[in-house]
């Protein structure tokens, strides 16, 4: 909530709104009591599948819901948007749900494929308002008939900040050096970011290759702490860990990489693009909303290192005015379309529609999200 919904939650405080956030303690939820945001403590197993698990999680947000009686409640994530959603029909509370993503869960057909998509379809059988982020996954949704386009919306992922993400000026590095800002999952295309560097290697490159992110729980997609030495023992990556100052790792970068098998709107290409930073993605929804090929960066095919690796050598071989002309298009890009107050503005019209009288009184808005 802290990182990516302040904006919104600070402009719902403007407008005279008494907020409350319901995600699990962490160390961020300091940052939203000094706000003047109440905080609800809940327990979210954010990978897990278990039902008895997930049913606990049900009746824990009945009774907080209760306990609160907001008039509006956002929700962000998929337990959320899943079970937030069933508590709030069962109290008659209207809700405003954020599919950022589809995730793994339908990436392949599995029982957690069929299993997800049962329940989105009892979660938001009632749903007035769905934002997506980008069009892709609205219209998946609506194929798979779980809502329909005249109760959903885009938004320009979460937005962005452009008075905290100020362009900086662009220099090449020598080395040139390229930065991977992801959780450490397989899905992000760690693997094929790794295949890609030793393909360089081979043709002598001597670039710096950078990883930033948090190791996942999730065993099989995680990337171990293992992998992550032995790939540092190669010489093939410098594992910066993780960092609350992602802006000031990211500003000493000569160009961002995201080979991720999907997204929603990325945040971190978002960022980058708000450094003027050249981008190498993959062409997958989110990415290919955010990357204009040839534009603010690159885009390869997803799942392919070798096409990723020719990409990230185009960018060595550009010219340093070029690289810098990528990044001012990305920044003026994201200007015009990902400012954070086009997400501001859509989210207090959607709330002004479910419920016209918050224009004049107050509102208790309860997201059940992480911080």
């Amino acid at each position: 909530i802290y990182n990516f919904r302040m904006g919104l939650l600070d402009a719902l405080k403007m407008d005279g709104h008494e907020i409350h956030a319901i995600s699990p303690t962490d160390e961020y939820v300091s940052h939203l009591i000094n706000a003047g945001i109440e905080h609800h403590h809940i327990k979210i197993n954010a990978h897990g599948s278990n039902p008895i698990k997930d049913f606990g999680l049900l009746i824990e947000l009945i009774n907080l819901y209760s306990k609160i009686r907001p008039d509006v409640i956002l929700h962000y994530t998929i337990k959320p948007n899943i079970y937030g959603s069933i508590a709030a029909t069962f109290l008659q509370i209207p809700v405003v749900n954020n599919v950022s993503g589809l995730g793994s869960a339908f990436q392949r057909k599995t029982i957690t494929y069929y299993m997800v998509k049962f329940l989105y379809k009892i979660a938001f059988v009632n749903a007035e308002k769905v934002f997506f982020q980008n069009n892709e996954d609205r219209q998946f949704f609506n194929s798979m008939k779980l809502v329909p386009l005249d109760k959903s919306d885009l938004l320009p992922g979460s937005g962005i900040n452009l008075r905290k993400f100020e362009s900086v000026p662009y220099q090449k590095s020598d080395p040139f050096i390229f930065l991977m800002v992801a959780r450490l999952i397989s899905d992000k295309g760690i693997f094929e970011f790794i295949k890609a560097i030793k393909q360089l290697r081979d043709k002598g490159c001597t670039s710096r290759f950078q990883i930033l992110g948090a190791f996942d729980t999730k065993p099989d997609r995680a990337i171990s702490k293992e992998m992550i030495r032995e790939w540092e023992s190669q010489g093939l990556i410098e594992y910066l860990g993780v960092t609350d100052h992602v802006k000031e790792v990211m500003a000493k970068s000569d160009c961002v990489v995201l080979p991720s098998y999907r997204e929603g709107t990325p945040r971190v290409l978002l960022e980058a693009c708000c450094l003027s930073k050249p981008i190498v993605a993959t062409d997958v929804p989110g990415c290919h909303h955010v990357v204009k090929h040839g534009f603010n960066g690159l885009l390869c095919r997803p799942m392919d290192f070798i096409d990723l690796a020719e990409k990230m050598q185009f960018i060595l071989r550009t010219p340093e005015n070029e690289l810098r002309q990528m990044g001012m298009n990305g920044r003026n890009w994201v200007e015009t379309n990902f400012d954070e107050n086009l997400v501001i503005e859509k989210y207090k019209t959607a709330i002004n529609q479910l419920v016209p009288s918050l224009k004049y009184t107050q509102v208790d808005s309860a997201l059940p999200a992480h911080s």
